[in-house]
């Protein structure tokens, strides 16, 4: 796909891959190299190799303005799809996603993924941790500013280093990464409940303040779209309250039993709450 913009923009963007590829010369076997299109760019990260389980990272740099979408990427948007299948001695590659934040998508919903910059962790089991391994990705996303353009990479990368230069960077988006939680979990921001209201599902949150705070939920199954879930004005006392219509749900679906999974955010502390409808 060829994409033409402003010399002066591209010029911009190229400058700022530059320095981005300077700071990676030293070990350049850690990064493969950035994949570049007219507003972003992408790459693989390798971290130390020990053992049979892996972590590696795909690595995105967005153009100012521009974003890029979470796996459920909220009432507009294209989620990131990933093909690791042409890979050497790997048995299976799990991508972790950090938080999102929330974006008006200009057509007065809300989307849900990154600006700037972004590391998704991967997770990569090696079918022999003796053998060399090689992750190659095919690469498809979408990044959008007021129009969505789709982007086309792939990358590849051994994994070979015993100390990765890359390892603070890999720890820094797995800690990114929501924590796996349960209801009334003793944590700084919490679910304390979750109950039907009809058509629609509130949720009750204990968090010490509304500044950062932000609700998303997923159903079952990737065709489920179900809203951005919403704060009310007025809750029980102790508690914030969000709300989200059952709307959305595939054609046949029943929403009674659906296991949903909600994220929380709040300030720099985010968690996962797998939950079964009522």
């Amino acid at each position: 796909m060829i994409v033409i913009v402003p010399l002066r923009a591209a010029f911009g963007f190229a400058a700022i891959l530059s320095v981005a590829c300077m700071a990676t010369e030293v070990r350049a076997d850690d990064a493969s190299p950035w994949q570049q299109d007219a507003h972003s760019a992408v790459r693989l990260l390798a971290g130390s190799r020990s053992g049979a389980v892996l972590l590696g990272g795909i690595a995105f740099q967005l153009q100012d303005g521009w974003k890029t979408y979470w796996r459920t990427p909220g009432d507009s948007g294209v989620p990131p799809r990933f093909d690791f299948s042409k890979s050497d001695n790997v048995e299976a590659v799990t991508v972790m996603w950090p938080a999102p934040r929330q974006f008006d998508d200009g057509a007065g919903g809300t989307s849900l993924g990154y600006k700037h910059q972004v590391v998704l962790p991967l997770r990569i089991v090696a079918k022999n941790p003796d053998k060399p391994l090689t992750l190659r990705a095919d690469i498809n996303y979408a990044v959008c500013e007021r129009l969505c353009v789709p982007v086309e990479a792939k990358a590849e990368l051994t994994f070979a280093s015993v100390a990765s230069t890359e390892d603070g960077a890999l720890t820094e988006a797995l800690n990114a990464v929501p924590k796996p939680a349960n209801l009334g979990d003793p944590n700084p921001v919490t679910i304390r409940d979750v109950k039907r209201d009809g058509h629609n599902v509130l949720v009750d949150v204990a968090a010490p303040e509304t500044k950062g705070l932000s609700l998303f939920v997923e159903g079952p199954t990737p065709d489920w779209a179900l809203p951005v879930p919403k704060l009310v004005e007025h809750a029980p006392p102790g508690v914030k309250r969000f709300t989200f219509a059952l709307d959305g749900l595939p054609p046949g679906a029943k929403p009674d039993g659906a296991a949903l999974k909600l994220t929380l955010v709040g300030g720099d502390k985010s968690y996962e709450f797998n939950i079964n409808l009522n």
